[in-house]
């Protein structure tokens, strides 16, 4: 099989990871990946924060938890199955937010325009931490610290940026399962 398409297919989204920091030359390759992906017109509207500090990634986990849960709580009636897993985590984990990654990778686009641009710089970090032997999780429940001003001012977002990810960087302590996936719906003209 040919190495990226088998790189895609095994890669999984990583919810534990190892203590171990990530060292900072493979957190700059993922940086490089993600600045090399496609954009609209070339425009590049990212940037990228880096949150490797633990101390900061725990208030992370605090500003979000709460609103998590709020937005969880609505699954209770119209998806019993998925709200009893995420109650779950949230109760058995420390962090059921970023999962106590090494390493977290905000994409901060230029604004709401940029969101498709920033979306395929997402995707190069995730494929490329595969390639590195690394784990990761797009978790988008962990960009709701955008609400927060002192968060705000700490990742030096102006008014009209957005964060996209953040994706979670690490070394798997486990590799699920692949999930079971649909068939394609496609239609040939």
């Amino acid at each position: 099989m040919n190495p990226v398409i088998e790189n895609m297919k095994k890669r999984r989204s990583i919810r534990s990871y190892e203590s171990k920091p990530v060292p900072k030359e493979l957190l700059r390759v993922l940086i490089e990946v993600a600045n090399d992906a496609p954009s609209a017109m070339n425009t590049q509207p990212w940037r990228f924060v880096v949150v490797e500090n633990q101390e900061f990634q725990r208030k992370m986990v605090e500003i979000v938890k709460p609103k998590a849960l709020e937005i969880f709580n609505a699954l209770k009636e119209s998806n019993p199955e998925r709200h009893e897993i995420v109650m779950r985590r949230f109760a058995e984990l420390p962090d059921p937010i970023y999962y106590s990654a090494p390493a977290i990778i905000f994409v901060i686009g230029s604004n709401a325009r940029a969101a498709d641009s920033c979306n395929l710089a997402c995707e190069n970090i995730i494929l490329a931490a595969e390639s590195l032997g690394l784990g990761s999780c797009y978790v988008r429940m962990g960009s709701l610290i955008a609400d927060d001003p002192e968060m705000r001012q700490a990742l030096d977002l102006n008014n009209d940026e957005l964060l996209f990810g953040p994706i979670l960087i690490g070394y798997a302590r486990e590799i699920p399962a692949p999930p079971p996936k649909n068939a394609p719906v496609v239609k040939w003209i």
